[in-house]
């Protein structure tokens, strides 16, 4: 029998080439902060030896910047979920308020994609509904990178803004409401049987900024499925068939989580839309008047700086989420 030759060799597929640049630039980063703790060490003896205070500042900017990418290996190795290495799909919605509402969903979608920028990921409008007046009513979009579920998952819930309206002729404080559902992009196809009686198909003009055929075709697609009450919805695809089929992936991938959740408490926390976007079911708060504050009421982490926070600073509190969820006893 003939050996196999060079090119018989079976093919690694997409994913396994994904999971080895992932180990591979996981190696290059320790390898690279036990550099960095070479050169303090370095810079320490240099300090002693020359009595030069001047070294001081320089030590404490390579310490600091060792302390932050130690922290985030870290809490990399906290990302061990199923799911925790897809790409995240979120869903932003604005609950009651009207416009102030729109607009804070808006500043939350802002919020997001600078994060993903700082991360280097990509972002991908999948649905998007404008607010009457301004603002957002409804934004879904993907985040692609490596981990991009694990470290979203934190921020599914309720998000509370208190801040002098801008939309308030009298200059009142006022508190508003969004919602904001995360869940996997599982591209395989998922072990779940979809009865095609149990959907709602609606096709719908696509909205907001983009491709050429924006509002001239009937190309974007929302499928309910009753018997659970998930919409999902799609309009970025160039066809009404694309649409439908990236629709129906996530619809696929919602009833795959809900299947694998065994008690009505887990399977609310997967469906975060079940919750009501009002007082009491908020996980973070975002306060601008009279005092500036973040803070998450599960971990209690927060922060002054709300400007940096709404231009995408959110480690702070998706480390402190992942550290808390970590840590928490499973329930019974």
């Amino acid at each position: 029998m003939e050996a196999p030759g060079f090119w018989d060799v079976p093919e690694i597929s997409n994913k396994k080439m994904k999971e080895l640049k992932d180990l591979k630039d996981t190696v290059e980063s320790i390898q690279r902060l036990e550099g960095q703790y070479e050169d303090i060490e370095t810079l320490i003896e240099m300090g002693y030896e020359e009595e030069d205070e001047g070294l001081a500042a320089d030590i404490r900017a390579e310490l600091d910047e060792f302390i932050r990418v130690f922290e985030d290996i870290r809490v990399s190795t906290l990302l061990s979920g199923e799911y925790d290495a897809h790409n995240a799909i979120l869903k932003l919605n604005a609950g009651a308020g009207g416009t102030e509402s729109c607009d804070w969903c808006s500043m939350l979608y802002r919020m997001y994609t600078r994060w993903a920028e700082r991360k280097g990921f990509s972002v991908e409008v999948l649905d998007y509904l404008d607010g009457d007046e301004a603002g957002i009513k409804s934004v879904t979009f993907q985040v692609n990178g490596t981990n991009a579920y694990g470290y979203l998952k934190s921020e599914k819930g309720v998000h509370r803004l208190v801040r002098i309206s801008p939309f308030n002729a009298q200059g009142k404080r006022q508190t508003s409401f969004v919602s904001l559902d995360v869940m996997p992009d599982i591209e395989e196809d998922v072990d779940v049987e979809v009865n095609e009686d149990d959907l709602r198909i609606d096709t719908y003009r696509s909205s907001g900024a983009g491709g050429q055929h924006i509002n001239k075709t009937s190309s974007a697609i929302r499928i309910t499925h009753i018997p659970t009450g998930i919409v999902v919805q799609c309009q970025n695809e160039r066809s009404q068939f694309q649409n439908k089929d990236k629709a129906m992936q996530m619809l696929k991938a919602k009833l795959y989580l809900l299947k694998k959740e065994a008690n009505a408490e887990k399977l609310s926390d997967i469906r975060g839309e079940v919750k009501d976007i009002g007082w009491g079911n908020q996980i973070r708060s975002y306060v601008m008047q009279p005092y500036t504050m973040v803070k998450d009421h599960r971990t209690n982490a927060e922060t002054g700086n709300v400007d940096s926070v709404m231009d995408g600073a959110l480690d702070l509190f998706i480390n402190a989420y992942l550290k808390w969820s970590n840590n928490k006893e499973p329930s019974n």
